[in-house]
């Protein structure tokens, strides 16, 4: 069988293997939306529940709980911003470091270099001669071979690294979002702490219920997780509020 054939005969079983249902399209996991957004919904959340609780709780007016709600999700959605910002520039730019020093490498030793890239091959089971043979191909391009490399050595590839503007901004936004809906009541001339804590609770379960939905964890424990975190936090703040509110009155 020539290889023309070989490639009709992949090609035939790719399209059967296709009408069946197989598909290899997967949902970004590299962390570019998903990780920011889930994070900073959540810390919002839970930041903005647990500071109305606190402040609730020690018997302040509406005013007090709403400057407090407002301040809180203004600092809050600017410092995650800023920080997931930062924090994603600074890992690209170690990335692109490493990047510069395997090039200066695969400049100075490309031997060395094709050879260390026989023994990935060798690794993943190919045979001598196919590892030699692969090592040989992927070297004849220096920026292919500079990109295999970076792949296996650092984990990461150096031409599809997450964006820092889209990070900071979905975190930003996120924490906002969630930031804001404890304070609906007091917003709407409604102060109630009870129906600001019924909302919290109603956004963890809804949101760890749709993370859940997206990695495949079952629906009702990823809600009742998240539920369970924002609650400890909340009732830790709430006491305290209760406490010193007590004291000072």
């Amino acid at each position: 069988m020539d290889e023309r054939d070989e490639q009709d005969k992949q090609t035939s079983a790719m399209d059967a293997a296709t009408q069946a249902g197989w598909s290899h399209r997967h949902r970004d996991v590299s962390g570019g939306w998903l990780r920011p957004t889930v994070f900073g919904a959540v810390d919002g959340l839970v930041t903005n529940a647990s500071l109305i609780a606190g402040v609730g709780g020690g018997g302040v007016s509406a005013h007090t709980v709403v400057l407090t709600g407002l301040a809180g999700l203004v600092a809050g959605a600017f410092s995650m911003g800023t920080g997931e910002y930062v924090s994603v520039t600074n890992q690209n730019e170690l990335v692109h470091a490493e990047v510069a020093v395997e090039r200066r490498m695969h400049e100075r030793f490309p031997e060395a270099e094709q050879a260390e890239l026989e023994q990935t091959f060798r690794g993943y089971g190919a045979d001598e001669e196919t590892a030699a043979r692969m090592a040989a191909a992927v070297s004849a391009d220096p920026e292919q071979a500079l990109r295999v490399h970076t792949r296996e050595e650092l984990g990461v590839d150096s031409q599809d690294l997450p964006s820092p503007v889209l990070a900071g901004a979905a975190s930003l936004a996120a924490f906002s979002v969630g930031a804001v809906l404890p304070l609906l009541p007091y917003l709407l001339g409604h102060a109630s702490l009870v129906a600001a804590m019924v909302i919290t609770a109603l956004a963890l379960v809804g949101g760890g219920t749709a993370v859940g939905r997206l990695t495949g964890r079952p629906l009702a424990f990823s809600g009742l997780r998240q539920l369970a975190l924002g609650a400890v936090a909340v009732a830790v703040t709430y006491g305290i509020g209760r406490l010193v509110g007590g004291t000072v009155a």
